[in-house]
């Protein structure tokens, strides 16, 4: 029996292991013996690759720490190196660039970083530039490069991090797609959650997902439901996510509800009107093609990545980023405009299963890596 090839999949955090990779992990194991690196004490977060996957801790933090860097790209090399893979793919800042200069340093034939979003977009000064110089490093050190949408590929070229001969967009864009038998509308789901929140049947309800940061718009979307509450008392905003940076401590509002971190993002989902992602910076959104499939309309910020998983005034309306007036009033449009919300939200929907459904985004990241490994081991022969 032929032995499978060996690929390592390499990351920094456990929740976006959890939230894009699983499905890719799965449907790889049937033609790739995985392996996946991840700092497994980055968060209390369960993993579980259900027996589909082998799981090599290390840390790789998240924050700058030279010695601590410095002994996991060691530790990844020597890892790559002993384990004679064929090809590694990482996802995340750290673990991207960790992941590919251990890569390149063992000469791993097939080196693919996936591009999610750039920390750097909202800096400036010398921030920006040294955060820039590192993920155009990344991108040295790797065969080929992956954007999650055509509108980051684009401003990763003009920024100069990438020639465009080497990045690709799979599909319509984003890491891992929507499962739609997962993500849909759900009638008792949403019974379930209303009742467990006591958010009354009649509510319009309000909906953030993600990590709670001022980077993601949270201050900006608090401000603008309490503008809204002043003429709405039946609305409800819906925060589920892990408080990263304390944003919540000294907030008081009405129809205010906090859920930490979940596995269970789709019934919360199904219990909300309207999802929220008035982010200052995203590769993609992925959380709003799940809102999609669920029948949500979004209101988000008009930045590059959120432009792909939303069609402005077709599956949802754009407000500028920072800006929690306007969001206020796009908000308010949507509250106030029962058939435009379930307009938006039929048309988000559609949209969803259409475009960017789990199986096809899995089946085209497996074909892109096959032709990635057949024509690298092609020209080493």
């Amino acid at each position: 029996m032929a032995h499978l090839p060996l690929l390592c999949i390499t990351l920094t955090s456990p929740l976006a292991l959890n939230a894009f990779l699983l499905g890719h992990i799965r449907r790889l194991c049937s033609s790739w013996d995985v392996t996946v690196c991840v700092n497994v004490d980055e968060s209390d977060v369960t993993i579980n690759l259900e027996g589909n996957a082998e799981l090599y801790p290390v840390e790789i933090r998240r924050e700058v720490a030279p010695v601590s860097d410095l002994l996991a790209t060691a530790k990844l090399w020597k890892f790559y190196r002993t384990g004679k893979f064929q090809a590694v793919v990482t996802v995340t800042p750290k673990g991207g660039l960790l992941g590919m200069m251990a890569a390149w340093l063992a000469r791993i034939p097939v080196r693919i970083h996936w591009f999610t979003g750039q920390v750097w977009a909202t800096k400036k000064g010398l921030s920006r530039a040294a955060l820039k110089l590192l993920d155009r490093l990344t991108s040295m050190c790797a065969t080929h490069v992956l954007a999650d949408s055509a509108s980051q590929k684009d401003f990763l070229v003009r920024e100069g991090i990438v020639r465009s001969v080497k990045i690709s967009v799979l599909g319509c864009g984003s890491i891992s797609g929507v499962d739609t038998n997962r993500f849909r509308p759900d009638t008792p789901a949403r019974q379930r959650i209303r009742g467990e929140l006591q958010i009354a049947d009649d509510a319009l309800c309000l909906l953030y997902m993600g990590r709670m940061k001022k980077e993601k718009g949270v201050p900006d979307l608090l401000g603008a439901f309490d503008q809204l509450r002043s003429e709405f008392k039946n609305i409800h905003l819906l925060l589920v996510g892990p408080d990263e940076e304390n944003l919540l401590l000294d907030t008081e509002a009405n129809g205010l509800r906090v859920v930490g971190y979940t596995r269970k993002a789709e019934a919360y989902m199904a219990a909300a009107e309207i999802i929220c992602l008035p982010s200052y910076r995203e590769g993609f959104g992925s959380v709003l093609i799940e809102g999609a499939a669920c029948g949500l309309p979004a209101v988000a910020s008009r930045i590059y990545g959120i432009t792909d998983a939303v069609v402005e005034n077709v599956t949802g309306l754009l407000h500028p980023a920072g800006d929690s007036a306007a969001l206020a009033a796009t908000l308010h449009r949507l509250v106030s405009d029962e058939n435009l919300r379930l307009g938006l939200g039929k048309k988000a929907y559609e949209r969803a299963a259409a475009d960017f459904d789990a199986r096809r985004v899995e089946e085209l990241f497996e074909q892109f890596l096959s032709q990635q490994s057949q024509g690298q081991l092609s020209a080493l022969a």
